[in-house]
């Protein structure tokens, strides 16, 4: 870890600090999405129409599983940052043992519950007698994977948050590479179906998983496993619990809205119209993750500059991620827009289902440009530690605008009502961005970057 590069967040030209800081970000979150993208295309052209509207259902399945990584991979990658930055490696290693204590007893207790009320959980996140086989053989190979998967993630975010950005990034390329590989050999030479999908994935996250645990037992990591470290700590395990709330709840809300947007598609078009949803939040996901990675690569530059008090350089890394962040969502909704039927067929060739993903996508994308502004901001105030307004911001889209909009406007028209519910909460949440950011920004013009209320306090 150069000892020189905090000084340069401060000194160094805004717009190569934010490529150099954003690029490897880009680079993981775009593996991250394709990772999911993956298993749909092979799914679409392996398995059939109904097995893509099987894998939608199951998404409130994947996200309730991402918040409760979330819940510990956050906050432990958080703590191991603070103690390595005191120079406290003792403590940040015994972290690293309550991450694999924490991750496999939830892994474990997730896959357990799931499994016992798997039926009556699908069907509850919007399944058929249709689409239900597929979901069920899909969701059982992962959650028998589960604690794979649950300790992989906790210790590639800790790999990251100890000095490491560049290995955490290529395991998760690696996973990506190995899950594409073996998606092929699963479900079209041994003719396992979605189940291949399922499998393709735990076993590319088995393997990155060797590749980490390989990394910790190095003598020359900075933290590694060490005798001792693997018992429980209640005060490191209440800590990482209460910095990860923050996006364990965020998670927990994208896992309810999916799960309305499923129902309400399911009682309004049917499965085919869940499967069109299922493609066009891929490729959604997409954008939205690349602006994820802008916004990674400029809150350690906010933050540094927040802190030494220079408004200049902060205005700057907000107007130049935000430029960023637009041109990526204005890409997408052109390319939504005037491309649509080429990137589905990626997918599928089934026609119907091209059509209906089609429309949703037009009319999911009418407001796209705007979610790039809004993604930005929103990030902008958790970096300079107002996480406050962050998660308001962030809530805000998903239940005040999104959630009302769900419940009402398909009675009026049905399965219009439930595409249209998202652009008008992009918008909606968007403008009440936009006056939050110009009151904040006012603010710090007129009394400068002191210490507020506003401000966070370590």
């Amino acid at each position: 870890m150069s000892q020189q590069t905090p000084l340069t967040l401060g000194t160094e030209d805004i717009r190569k600090l934010l490529m150099r800081y954003a690029v490897p970000a880009i680079v993981a979150m775009t593996a991250a999405s394709l990772y999911n993208m993956m298993d749909s295309i092979f799914i679409g052209h392996g398995v059939g129409t109904l097995a893509i509207a099987g894998l939608a259902v199951t998404f409130p399945f994947i996200n309730l599983a991402a918040a409760f990584g979330s819940l510990v991979g956050v906050g432990a990658s958080t703590l191991v940052s603070v103690k390595m930055g005191q120079k406290d490696l003792k403590s940040a290693e015994a972290v690293l043992g309550n991450v694999i204590l924490l991750n496999g007893t939830i892994g474990l207790l997730f896959m357990a519950v799931c499994l016992i009320f798997l039926d009556p959980i699908l069907y509850f996140f919007g399944a058929s007698e249709d689409t239900l086989p597929y979901a069920r053989d899909y969701m059982k190979v992962i959650l028998y994977g589960n604690l794979i998967t649950h300790i992989y993630m906790g210790l590639n975010e800790v790999m990251r948050a100890s000095g490491y950005p560049q290995r955490a990034m290529a395991a998760t390329l690696f996973a990506v590479l190995i899950n594409g590989v073996l998606n092929a050999i699963f479900i079209f030479g041994l003719d396992m179906g979605i189940q291949g999908a399922a499998l393709g994935t735990i076993c590319a996250q088995f393997l990155a998983l060797l590749g980490v645990l390989y990394h910790f037992s190095n003598p020359k990591s900075f933290i590694r496993f060490q005798k001792g470290i693997f018992h429980v700590k209640w005060k490191i395990i209440w800590a990482m619990l209460a910095i990860g709330l923050s996006p364990f709840l965020m998670n927990l809300c994208s896992c309810l809205i999916v799960l309305l947007i499923n129902n309400g598609l399911k009682d309004h078009g049917g499965d085919m119209y869940i499967g069109a949803y299922g493609i066009v939040n891929r490729i959604v996901y997409l954008f939205c993750m690349i602006v994820m990675g802008f916004n990674q690569g400029m809150q350690p530059i906010a933050g540094y500059n927040f802190g030494a008090r220079q408004l200049d350089r902060l205005l700057q890394v907000l107007k130049y991620t935000t430029i960023c962040g637009v041109a990526v969502t204005t890409l997408g909704f052109l390319i939504g827009h005037l491309f649509p039927r080429a990137i589905i067929r990626l997918f599928t060739t089934d026609v119907a289902l091209i059509d209906i993903a089609e429309h949703g996508l037009h009319l999911i994308m009418l407001f796209f440009p705007l979610v790039g502004f809004q993604m930005v901001s929103a990030s902008f105030f958790q970096s300079i530690g107002m996480a406050g307004k962050a998660i308001f911001l962030s809530l805000t889209r998903q239940l005040i605008f999104l959630l009302p909009c769900l419940l009402v406007l398909p009675h009026f028209w049905g399965a219009d009502g439930v595409w249209g519910s998202i652009p008008v909460a992009d918008f909606a949440a968007s403008i009440t961005t936009g006056l939050m950011l110009a009151w904040q920004l006012k603010k710090f013009k007129e009394k400068g970057l002191e210490n507020t209320k506003d401000s966070v306090v370590l």
